[in-house]
């Protein structure tokens, strides 16, 4: 290294260089430092076991050696390796100015070879970094029979270049590896390289006074217990297809078809919902039951929803054919919810009830929060008594397609990163629970369960799904981030003095790149005090915390290719693979509304290829501020949505609906704001209220302090009803919209059948 910066005051660095390739070794490489140097030199070899499959990209990091302090990192620079030629080596320059992999199961065997004293116990720990297990207690002693053994597993990348750390009693032993026995008294943690040991045989390792330990190698799990792909699960595949005979008849209905539809002439429709507390839950409600009355329920195959409207999503489904019965009992009974006092819900019962539940929780398995709390607290608000429904359940209200599959959506998201800088969208189904952007699912009622590069480890019962409607409206995990970014104010600030500077260096002399292949980059981080800042102002209070079934997942070599991955790429750590390899050992999930208040990510994934949406917003404040944000997140993420454009004075004098539709890769989109446009005169279409029924009317949904503030849990009977009517009123009222959009997609569909038909050749 040439022209070293000094990050010593009164000397030069002392530099050395640390060598990370996290997809060959859990163990960083380094060099022996080169004290007080401006240009160090270190001349020294490492070697790595690369598995072509993967993303590897070396990370080799600068440091300067302090004795008093925590090393400085100077920079970083990341370096993919495919770019080095098979079997070519190769000098390069930096310039420093400004699928899974397969499972190896390890077997330690302890075995008592004499008893010294009848008192005496022998305790071993074993350790096994970047495994699953992590660490492993073994004892021995007077109560194991002479010639027992005790054997413990664990289960790691194969060709990680791991060791094995040992604990063991203080007594002589004998060291065996590649080149020599050596004897030593065993006085501190022991670190024997498992490349050094020929483990298709079982060896031993290590051989003491009274004991001998051994150890094998033998391949882990071949079938993954996640699936990887983008295409929809088969179940899903498999509603569907029952789905759109439900549909066809449907549609024949209400547009007085001539003929049937065939299933590849059957569009898809969606509804998608938005949050905003009792209000949005309320509100669903209403426009369920127009639908309902106006025969489109039944030709929808896809509802989503986030935050709030999640617990109206998931109370309806406890009823396995709920689209088939008339809607309004369900709101007549989740009205006597809405409007009684919630003070129960803080009795002593409902106390020791929670203290129950949590506790039963932990004994599980899960790791506890407070959103876990809330969860429960959201069950006392809307349930006669406790529910112990779970989302695997609602497989039986869709496994004859007799209703729409429900889609629930959650962000995660990483300590130390902004909301807007970092999220992942994160999908519910009764099926399945998943990443789009990654094609990684679990099944439903797996999800929570301990997973290790794809297999399932711990089973853990599948939690409430009162637990995970208090993930999906959790309303405790803003962060002083999130707010500048609700509010309209640019990061920009607050990432120049808390963010390191990154950007591509120029190889020299260049190497041919590849697609596939990522640039060469230099980092460099900021100091302690604009860390510890970024640690304070992207704290969250409080996040929903599951086992990540991702762990031990690494990506794809050519993973910037893939169409889905792109799609949903939108976080700073997107081209940062080592970064995104660091699959923690939980997922942290937050509410989508911190974010964007959309339900749509899930709806517009190309697989399910909805032709139909329909946009039911129940947000406070600005009735267009979603959609003009989710439009303006899908045009920087090239993702197919009509423009949404809508003129200043439209804006000031909303109407009850729009219906946006300008090309066929676009679904068709009917949005419907949260307005009171003709219903302050029109209590049904094209009936007038008397002066009487003028009050009925008048609906406050736009002042925050009002009658259906976001915060408000509580409605009276009079405004829960004047809620349900308008919603109710909105979409029956403009019926010609609807039913027109649905007319434009079934054409739609029969002109790209017939444009995809082989055409009959002719003769001349």
């Amino acid at each position: 290294m040439r022209n070293l910066r000094k990050a010593d005051l009164l000397s030069q660095s002392d530099c050395y260089v640390k060598l990370w390739l996290p997809t060959a070794s859990h163990q960083e490489a380094r060099t022996r430092a080169v004290c007080n140097c401006r240009n160090p030199v270190w001349n020294e070899t490492f070697h790595f076991m690369i598995q072509r499959q993967v993303k590897n990209i070396l990370e080799l990091t600068v440091c300067d050696a302090d004795t008093f302090t925590p090393d400085d990192k100077l920079l970083t620079v990341c370096f993919d390796v495919a770019k080095i030629p098979l079997g070519e080596k190769v000098q390069l320059n930096f310039e420093l100015n400004p699928e899974s992999r397969e499972v190896s199961c390890l077997e330690i065997q302890v075995d008592e070879t004499k008893m010294k004293s009848p008192y005496t116990r022998g305790d071993f720990t074993f350790t096994l970094k970047g495994s699953y297990e992590e660490s492993q207690d073994v004892s021995i002693g007077p109560h194991c029979r002479q010639g027992d053994s005790e054997t413990t597993l664990f289960h790691y990348v194969k060709h990680s270049q791991p060791r094995l750390h040992m604990m063991l009693p203080k007594e002589c032993v004998l060291c065996e590896d590649a080149s020599a026995r050596k004897e030593m008294d065993v006085r501190s943690p022991l670190a024997v390289p498992l490349h050094s040991l020929d483990l298709d045989k079982k060896v031993t390792v290590i051989k003491g006074e009274s004991y001998e330990v051994s150890a094998k190698e033998e391949d882990g799990c071949k079938n993954l217990d996640l699936r990887l792909g983008f295409d929809l699960c088969a179940e899903e595949q498999d509603f569907l297809s029952k789905r759109k005979k439900v549909v066809a008849a449907a549609l024949k209905n209400i547009l007085h078809l001539d003929e049937d539809l065939q299933e590849d002439e059957v569009p898809v429709v969606a509804v998608m919902t938005t949050a905003g507390g009792v209000r949005s839950m309320t509100a669903m409600f209403g426009s369920l039951l127009a639908l309902q009355n106006l025969g489109v329920l039944d030709c929808v195959s896809y509802i989503s929803g986030l935050s709030a409207t999640t617990w109206a999503m998931a109370k309806i489904y406890e009823d396995a054919n709920w689209s088939q019965k008339d809607l309004r009992g369900p709101i007549c009974d989740i009205r006597q919810h809405v409007t009684k006092s919630k003070l129960h819900c803080f009795s002593l019962d409902h106390m020791k009830y929670y203290e129950k539940e949590l506790c039963k929780r932990k004994r599980d398995g899960h790791k506890l929060s407070y959103t876990d709390l809330w969860g429960l607290f959201i069950d006392c608000m809307i349930h006669h008594q406790e529910s112990t429904h779970k989302l695997s359940d609602q497989q039986l209200a869709v496994n004859q397609g007799q209703n729409p599959l429900p889609v629930y959506l959650s962000l995660n998201v990483r300590d130390g990163f902004s909301t807007l800088d970092f999220k992942e969208w994160v999908e519910f189904t009764p099926y399945e629970v998943g990443f789009p952007k990654y094609g990684a699912y679990v099944r439903s009622e797996d999800f929570g369960s301990e997973f290790f590069m794809g297999h399932l480890m711990k089973k853990i019962p599948e939690s409430h799904i009162c637990f995970l409607e208090g993930t999906w409206s959790n309303i405790f995990s803003h962060s002083f981030m999130d707010a500048v970014y609700l509010s309209g104010h640019s990061e920009d600030f607050w990432h120049r003095w808390t963010q390191g500077t990154k950007h591509d260096i120029e190889e020299r002399p260049a190497l041919p790149m590849k697609p596939h292949e990522q640039p060469t980059c230099l980092s460099t981080p900021q100091g302690f005090l604009s860390n510890t800042l970024r640690e304070m102002i992207t704290k969250r209070p409080v996040v929903s915390t599951y086992n990540n079934f991702l762990k031990g997942l690494q990506l794809h070599n050519k993973y910037l290719e893939n169409e889905s991955f792109c799609m949903w790429k939108d976080t700073v750590l997107d081209t940062s693979p080592n970064e995104l390899n660091k699959m923690g050992d939980y997922l942290k999930l937050i509410d989508t509304a911190f974010f964007i208040n959309t339900s749509c990510p899930p709806i517009l994934r190309p697989e399910r290829k909805v032709d139909v949406i329909l946009h039911l917003n129940y947000s406070g404040g600005p009735q267009t501020l979603p959609l003009d944000q989710f439009s303006e997140y899908c045009l920087a993420q090239g993702i197919p949505l009509p423009s949404t454009e809508l003129s200043q004075e439209e804006r000031e004098h909303l109407k009850e609906c729009y219906v946006f539709e300008d090309s066929l890769e676009a679904p068709v989109l009917v949005f419907f704001p949260l307005e009171c446009d003709t219903f302050q005169k029109y209590k049904a279409p094209n009936v007038e209220r008397s002066p009487s029924e003028m009050e009925q009317g008048r609906v406050n949904v736009s002042k925050c302090d009002g009658p259906y503030s976001t915060g408000l849990l509580t409605y009276t009977e009079e405004n829960f009803d004047k809620l349900v009517n308008l919603c109710n009123y909105n979409i029956l009222n403009n019926k010609h919209s609807i039913l027109q959009a649905l007319r434009t997609a079934v054409e739609r569909r029969k002109q790209f059948k017939n444009c995809s038909s082989p055409q009959p050749s002719k003769l001349s």
